[in-house]
């Protein structure tokens, strides 16, 4: 895959949510949150985020169910110029398609994916403090 997140320290265990039997999801990949408890591959900038993928997901394999990474120190790729420190969100996918890219969060930024630990610009991998979390700061 391309972009894929690569595990560098495990926190915790993955654990299972539900996902489409008709979807594929590749090992590495940064999946959105919907109802209910449902992981799904992000296309969209600053989606709800479920964790990454622990093992991939063959599409139409009879399987609804994915386990999922919500703590960890991940390798990422940078969209844009990210800080030591920044606050991350998701990047949106060309076409609709799971980029598995993120960027630094803006300052009413609600849906965060984790936190940077190292500096990097677009295209360069770098380590991430994984650590989903939605804030309403409305």
């Amino acid at each position: 895959m391309v972009n894929e997140a690569v595990l560098v320290y495990e926190l915790e265990l993955p654990i299972a949510f539900t996902c489409a039997n008709g979807t594929g999801i590749e090992k590495g990949t940064l999946l959105t949150l919907s109802d209910p408890h449902t992981a799904a591959g992000t296309t969209t900038k600053e989606a709800i985020i479920a964790g990454i993928a622990a093992q991939e997901k063959i599409a139409s394999d009879g399987k609804t169910k994915i386990a999922v990474y919500q703590r960890g120190f991940f390798k990422m790729t940078a969209s844009g110029s990210i800080g030591v420190g920044d606050a991350l969100i998701s990047s949106a996918g060309s076409g609709g398609a799971v980029q598995n890219l993120v960027e630094a969060a803006g300052v009413d930024a609600e849906d965060i994916v984790g936190i940077s630990e190292e500096a990097a610009t677009t295209g360069q991998t770098f380590l991430m403090r994984l650590n989903p979390m939605t804030v309403n700061l409305a």
